[in-house]
């Protein structure tokens, strides 16, 4: 058994090896315009001639491309002699033998899988919100990113090899050569060397003023030390249920009413550094656009940014490592994190809160160690809920934080309903799903304000962390 996961380094590439990665970033935003100028084009031709083609899949505009990129119409480079004659000397692009010829076509398979996600968003088979047709990439509103699939040369050699030469913390890349890393990359090397990892594509990306590199790897499953033990098939115990709240990060507590975990103190980044946001914020806007100053000012606050996003991720990373290292079984709730976004009084603690991406992490953490994850319905009536009697009461609201019951049962309101959750796995058969958010089920844990119907907003998503990684060596699966 195998998992992909991502090892995600921060690179340090001299200034000529920083012309090379532009370079390579603005070609891969060349071709995305080219390819989706071919399908307009298409689409404009057919509307005269039914039966014109149109190239749709990512094979089909790879091919169209490269058929392009040597014609004429990429254009020609002429050259005047002595005699005063013009001679063609490039038919075509005449720099792309600058860049990897990689690069072009992962940017028209970008294209297709746009095109796909858009016809597929169209006719029902995409579930989520609903998608554009593809739009042009500008490239003062576009990340710098491209992407280089990994190949194996006649010598046995991968084209693309991490710690080669004299320099340990180094990646090779095809057509660019060997960069410098700023992080420590012994633990992929290792896994590398064992055979126990292999590199599918590394995507490099300038964010923040700094060039980052993501490498996709199929790696060999975890120890069989570091699996959870399997259960049998008739045991329905060691269910451990876990509410995710805004005053208490997370609560997990097992169905005989046992606390198991409460973590308290979530960093909240982006509250705590509001202020310093608000100042980098208007001092970008007092910047004059397209001026070396508006830049500087723009990666200061891109910095400020990436640096909230690390602080959460960590956070929900180390949360997620200690509950699925000391749990196979475990039971969250199916929350509308984007739903929740609505009510503009809590929409920002929410983002800060991070539920959506912890849900994520503790997914794929569990997976791979054999362990358990349940998801309880969305409409299930956890926090209003008895854990003791079973009694719902519907008039439970954001301020009670202590939950009371006519059975005289009180408890926190966080710990019953991760009671109720723990319980769920074996008693879900008694509760009939109901698309009705009226029928009595927790859809949200804030309370029904005005501003609750407007447009939705989407959660920012963030990459993870593997458990036991250095801190600068991010894993993300």
């Amino acid at each position: 058994m195998s998992r992909h996961t991502t090892f995600r380094y921060c690179l340090d590439p001299t200034v000529e090896q920083s012309v090379v990665l532009t370079r390579h970033a603005g070609a891969a935003r060349f071709a995305f315009n080219q390819s989706l100028a071919f399908v307009k084009t298409a689409l404009t031709k057919r509307k005269t001639c039914p039966e014109h083609p149109v190239p749709w899949t990512r094979f089909d505009l790879i091919n169209a491309f490269n058929t392009w990129k040597k014609s004429e119409a990429a254009g020609r480079v002429f050259a005047v002699g002595a005699d005063r004659v013009a001679e063609i000397q490039v038919t075509g692009l005449a720099w792309r033998t600058q860049v990897s010829q990689q690069v072009f076509e992962e940017a028209a398979v970008d294209c297709g899988r746009a095109l796909i996600a858009f016809s597929d968003s169209r006719t029902g088979k995409r579930a989520g919100r609903r998608v554009g047709f593809p739009r042009f990439k500008k490239k003062s509103a576009t990340v710098p990113a491209f992407r280089i699939r990994n190949k194996h040369t006649k010598a046995g050699w991968t084209a693309i090899r991490i710690g080669g030469g004299q320099i340990a913390r180094s990646v090779t890349l095809p057509g660019i050569g060997a960069i410098r890393v700023r992080d420590d990359t012994r633990r992929l090397r290792r896994m590398l060397t064992k055979g126990r990892a292999k590199i599918l594509y590394v995507t490099i990306s300038f964010r923040a003023r700094r060039w980052w590199i993501s490498l996709a790897t199929e790696a060999s499953d975890l120890h069989p030390a570091h699996h959870h033990q399997q259960r049998e098939h008739n045991d329905d115990d060691g269910w451990v249920g876990i509410d995710r709240g805004l005053g208490v990060f997370s609560v997990a507590a097992t169905a005989d009413g046992a606390e198991v975990a409460r973590t308290d103190g979530a960093p909240k980044p982006l509250v705590t550094e509001l202020d310093r946001q608000r100042r980098l914020a208007k001092s970008l806007s007092r910047k004059r656009k397209g001026s070396l100053n508006h830049r500087q000012a723009a990666a200061r606050l891109g910095r400020h940014h990436r640096r909230v996003a690390d602080v959460r991720r960590h956070f929900a990373h180390q949360v997620a490592n200690k509950l699925v290292k000391t749990h196979d079984r475990l039971v969250i709730e199916d929350l509308n994190v984007a739903g929740m976004l609505g009510n503009r009084y809590l929409a920002r603690a929410i983002s800060d809160a991070g539920w959506a991406d912890f849900a994520r992490l503790l997914s794929y953490k569990q997976a791979w160690r054999s362990g358990a994850l349940a998801t309880a319905d969305r409409w299930y009536p956890s926090s209003k809920k008895c854990s003791a009697c079973g009694t719902i009461n519907p008039t439970l609201s954001l301020d009670d934080r202590v939950f009371f019951c006519g059975c005289g049962f009180r408890a926190d309101r966080d710990h019953n309903a991760a009671v109720n959750l723990a319980k769920w796995p074996t008693t879900q058969q008694d509760f009939s799903r109901s698309p009705d958010p009226r029928a009595g089920g927790r859809v949200t844990k804030v309370r029904r304000r005005e501003g609750t119907d407007r447009l939705l907003v989407g959660v920012g998503e963030t990459g993870p962390v593997e458990a036991g990684t250095d801190v600068h060596a991010t894993l993300v699966a």
